[in-house]
């Protein structure tokens, strides 16, 4: 079983030369942790030491979010080498020399953030910067940097170095992008190229194949989009529920996931879920929470009662709890008054609206 990952960097050390410099990074790093070899003499008691490296790596390596080994390249690549995963989830990886001249940004440099590392490294210590990744070094944007920035979830990283090498060469980019998150940060990009899809997915077709053009998508929606086409998912939809007590999380479960594939919106693109605060100790939503990763909040009957575009209210639900509506109005609330897009949706024990919020 891998433990869960901090987020701190590891710094790992062989040489008494690399001590000094692990020193530096220390004092100028927070959330630093320093791994020294134990052959190393007067390490500080604030200092971890190690037998065996790769026994070492082998266990802290996923543990966390960067590492900065202090020692040759070669000696790093053999290391890391049987645990490297993908992009998408790979920490950072920078190689210092011992003597200091140079901070190389060896692995995940723009998700992992070991360009971003290599160059803070760089400057505490008094070291050139190696940063070898095509679009820094012709100092343009990166899809998967802008990504990030803007909290865009990358559901087809493979679809990245398409857009990346598109950039490089100066070529068009088609880009849908309804809540404008990259309006301003992309060269030569051609709007409206994805407006068509709107009505195919109202008329059940399939996206129409464009396979010489990059693309951009940037929505909540599902489509069948061609291969090349990269899928940005905003944070942007809210799920409001309503459940008897005791509901289990199957059910809750299940009509959400019904309601996202009916209205072909992606999963993807839920931000949290929201309830009523009588349900704050509701085994089975807490549970979903947990399950999906998302936040739960929930709002006071005065809070419900205050939205006024409920499409579903219940005498049933304002006898019992003393509103006229859960779903929709905390879907609503959550959504920051956005817009609910998909009214109230029920099973025997479960009620669930879907709002998206309003970015523009």
């Amino acid at each position: 079983m891998v433990a869960s990952k901090t987020n701190k960097a590891a710094v790992w050390v062989l040489t008494p030369n690399g001590m000094l410099l692990a020193e530096k990074i220390f004092q100028n790093l927070p959330d630093v942790c320093v791994y020294a070899s134990q052959n190393i003499e007067g390490s500080a008691a604030e200092y971890q030491t190690f037998q065996n490296l790769a026994e070492s790596i082998q266990q802290k390596f996923y543990q966390f979010t960067g590492h900065i080994f202090i020692m040759s390249t070669g000696i790093v690549v053999r290391l890391i080498a049987p645990w490297i995963r993908h992009k998408t989830e790979d920490p950072a990886v920078v190689v210092v020399d011992d003597g200091g001249h140079h901070a190389i940004s060896l692995l995940s440099g723009h998700l992992g953030g070991a360009n971003e590392l290599t160059r803070k490294i760089a400057a505490i210590i008094g070291a050139r910067p190696v940063v070898t990744t095509a679009t820094d070094i012709n100092q343009l944007p990166a899809i998967d940097v802008l990504a990030q920035e803007k909290k865009l979830l990358i559901e087809n990283p493979a679809s990245i170095k398409t857009v990346n090498m598109a950039i490089l060469k100066g070529e068009k980019i088609y880009i849908h992008d309804p809540f404008n998150y990259l309006k301003e940060s992309l060269p030569n990009t051609e709007p409206r190229i994805f407006g068509a899809l709107m009505n195919n997915l109202k008329n059940n077709r399939q996206a129409p194949e464009n396979n010489e053009v990059p693309g951009i998508f940037i929505d909540d929606i599902r489509l069948d989009l061609p291969r090349q086409v990269l899928v940005l998912r905003p944070a942007s939809l809210v799920a409001g529920i309503g459940c008897n007590r005791n509901t289990e999380t199957g059910e809750i479960k299940t009509l959400l996931e019904t309601v996202f594939a009916a209205g072909n919106l992606s999963l993807s693109s839920l931000k949290c879920l929201a309830s009523i605060d009588v349900k704050a100790d509701e085994d089975g939503l807490i549970a979903l929470s947990d399950d999906l990763g998302l936040p739960l909040v929930f709002y006071s009957r005065q809070e419900l009662d205050q939205v006024k575009k409920i499409e579903n209210p219940s005498t049933v639900v304002e006898k019992h709890v003393g509103v006229k509506s859960v779903c929709e109005a905390a879907a609503i609330l959550a959504a920051r008054n956005g817009t609910l897009i998909v009214p109230k949706q029920k099973t025997a024990n479960v009620t669930l609206a879907i709002a998206r919020i309003n970015f523009l």
